[in-house]
């Protein structure tokens, strides 16, 4: 509930599409060719940029592709594609890719592979890339096409043809508990009713021949459906996992998108056309139908397993640290001919797993705008693994809001810190309009420069926790309470500009601003001939 301060000031507006379409982010809405529905052609498109390196010698799929996958990740290399896994068949399970959302090394093409991602030139922004999403969101619906069969069916596996201990699943990092066949496929689950099929992302190990043991944590959509189950008397539900789905199916996948919200029509909306959708075997629900490979069964509500401990995207693993999550039994497996399994492996160094959690921003701008905060932009720093968020006030709103620095900060704490899109984050760094949000340069200048410790800060700890935080799963915080709290705003908007927003005296230093606008343009003419690499 907004204070009674605000509730007379902010203009509410209520259709996410309304709400982004008059977003700031909308005003360099990118120009953009068709994204890439096919996994296959987006592996195509990687190779016509130089960006895909092909590995033909055979790849142990214990520890080694994972070795290879990380390293790429932290040199920011080009993705591999393994074509000669241990283990597998000849033409059947499986061929790995990895890095199939991580950085180009090329500071022009540094998010060059999420950009094709998208349909954009690879020279893209991480800018231009929010406003192509923020513009998805807006964009008219598209209901998939359901087609009588598709490329996903072309193999099929039933019954003791199904045995997860003979395909390679991959190890991906020593002090794992498992094998984790589940990093970047996308889950299919549905409400009883047949309203809302949500796909998600959430990690899964193989625990026997038949079952996959998964990481379902409180709060996400998966556990909504699943108590709707549960109401109903049910102990097992039908669900699928799609591997090698179109590529921005799987950013969507991982994006806090509102609850009832088709991730399928959301996904058709992004890449301007609707997805080709094929029938599960065993129940009733839909798969993309280009999907490299697709695992059918059941979520059991009833039966769990051991699962962790797993070297995750914050990257600190804990020995010991397994907990029981649902098993999931897989009862048929269809494939493409000679499949491809994509992998993640996540760890220290930004890989897919940051990039994905990154454009939650989007979501949490809409937020904002959605009660009329004086909010411009926002932006997740991949260099923060996710967790902190830079909003860019606009500070002359701001001022006539006639408000404090601590009561904005609560206000703005308690509204956002209970909603999904901010579940992964822990900081959130308020900057003027002078910040560059997407330049982490930028907002760790105006952190270290406008924010006094413990005076322009604000603690919650009623709120919901980030538990796999380590600092929440293995710090100092108070017993019993790690579902809650751990998280803070970052007020570097100076006192000055609360009270006199864009009229307050100060301004910053730098070549953009300390120059007169024919002397720089001099110097950005002259700078290749006077010797200078170009920029």
């Amino acid at each position: 509930m907004l204070p009674s301060l605000f509730r007379a000031r902010l203009c509410p507006r209520s259709h996410l599409a309304n709400r982004l379409r008059q977003s700031h982010i909308h005003t360099r809405v990118p120009c953009a060719k068709a994204a890439q529905v096919d996994f296959r052609r987006f592996i195509d498109l990687l190779r016509h940029d130089h960006d895909l390196v092909e590995i033909d010698r055979e790849i142990d799929p214990h520890l080694e592709a994972a070795a290879i996958v990380r390293r790429v990740a932290e040199v920011k290399g080009k993705a591999p594609l393994f074509n000669n896994i241990k283990g597998a068949e000849p033409g059947g399970l499986f061929r790995i890719f990895g890095n199939a959302a991580s950085l180009r090394n090329s500071p022009k093409e540094r998010y060059g592979r999420i950009a094709r991602t998208f349909g954009l030139k690879p020279t893209a922004s991480w800018e231009d890339i929010s406003s192509r999403l923020a513009w998805g969101a807006s964009a008219p619906a598209q209901p998939p096409r359901v087609l009588p069969t598709g490329p996903c069916k072309a193999n099929i596996l039933r019954g003791d043809m199904v045995d997860l201990h003979k395909i390679p699943a991959p190890k991906l990092h020593m002090d794992d508990g498992g094998k984790y066949l589940q990093t970047y496929g996308v889950h299919i689950l549905q409400t009883p009713d047949g309203r809302w099929s949500n796909w998600s992302i959430f990690r899964g190990m193989v625990h026997d021949s038949k079952h996959l043991v998964c990481l379902v944590g409180n709060g996400q959509h998966v556990s909504i459906i699943r108590n709707e189950w549960l109401a109903r008397g049910h102990t097992e539900i039908p669900w699928a996992l799609a591997f090698g789905v179109p590529p921005a199916a799987n950013f969507v996948a991982g994006l806090p998108i509102p609850e009832g919200v088709s991730e399928a029509e959301f996904t058709g909306a992004l890449v301007g056309q609707p997805l080709d959708l094929v029938k599960c075997e065993t129940s009733d629900l839909l798969v993309p139908a280009s999907s490299e490979i697709v695992f059918e069964g059941t979520m059991s509500l009833t039966a769990k397993g051991d699962e962790g401990p797993f070297g995750d995207a914050l990257a600190v693993v804990f020995d010991g640290n397994k907990k029981q999550h649902p098993l999931f039994r897989v009862d048929v497996i269809t494939y493409r001919d000679n499949p491809i399994l994509p992998i993640s492996v996540p760890g220290k160094t930004c890989d897919e797993s940051h990039t994905t959690a990154a454009l939650a921003s989007v979501e949490i701008l809409a937020l904002c705008q959605k009660i009329g905060l004086p909010v411009l932009s926002a932006c997740v720093p991949l260099e923060s693994y996710g967790t902190w968020c830079a909003l860019q006030i606009d500070t002359e709103a701001l001022c006539n809001l006639q408000t404090t620095a601590p009561a904005f900060r609560r206000m703005l704490g308690n509204y956002l810190f209970n909603s999904k899109p901010c579940m992964l984050i822990n900081r959130l760094i308020l900057v003027g309009k002078d910040v560059d949000v997407f330049s982490f340069e930028s907002v760790t200048w105006a952190l270290a420069t406008r924010c006094r410790p413990g005076v322009d800060e604000e603690v919650f700890e009623e709120v919901p926790s980030f538990p796999m935080t380590p600092y929440m799963s293995h710090g100092r915080g108070p017993k019993g309470k790690g579902g809650q709290g751990g998280k803070v705003i970052s007020d570097c908007v100076l006192q000055m500009e609360y009270e006199h927003g864009s009229r307050a005296t100060f301004s910053t230093v730098g070549f953009q601003m300390s120059y007169p606008d024919e002397l720089r343009k001099k110097v950005e003419q002259n700078w290749v001939d006077m010797g200078f690499d170009e920029v």
